[in-house]
């Protein structure tokens, strides 16, 4: 299982106490020093079933900076891959993959549901 986190997210923060409270192994990535890439982040996708606008950090400064809120709609998929592939501060984290599934953000029901 793959956790990308940023070191200073309070919610990341949470995740992590959680899976270590729950004794869950997992492999820590550098959201931002090592961003998933394209390929990483379609695979994700495909295995999420979410839209993919759900993979975006709605909140986050970059965000906010390049008014993606009113550029996506005119996006193609293709575009927005690329988007997201080029700074993880744009992926929505915590992002959790695992061989079965793919978890954004951290809500402790579905954690529970999904990796316990």
């Amino acid at each position: 299982m793959k956790v990308y986190c940023y070191e200073r997210c309070t919610t990341c923060k949470k995740a992590l106490k959680w899976l270590d409270d729950n004794g869950i192994k997992y492999e820590l990535i550098d959201i931002k020093g090592n961003h998933p890439d394209e390929k990483t982040l379609r695979a994700a996708h495909k295995k999420s079933g979410v839209e993919l606008k759900k993979f975006f950090n709605t909140s986050g400064q970059i965000y906010r900076q390049m008014e993606l809120t009113k550029k996506l709609p005119d996006m193609s998929d293709d575009e927005k891959f690329k988007l997201l592939a080029s700074d993880g501060m744009l992926v929505k984290r915590p992002l959790v993959i695992t061989d079965d599934a793919v978890l954004l953000g951290f809500k402790e029901a579905e954690w529970t549901e999904v990796l316990k």
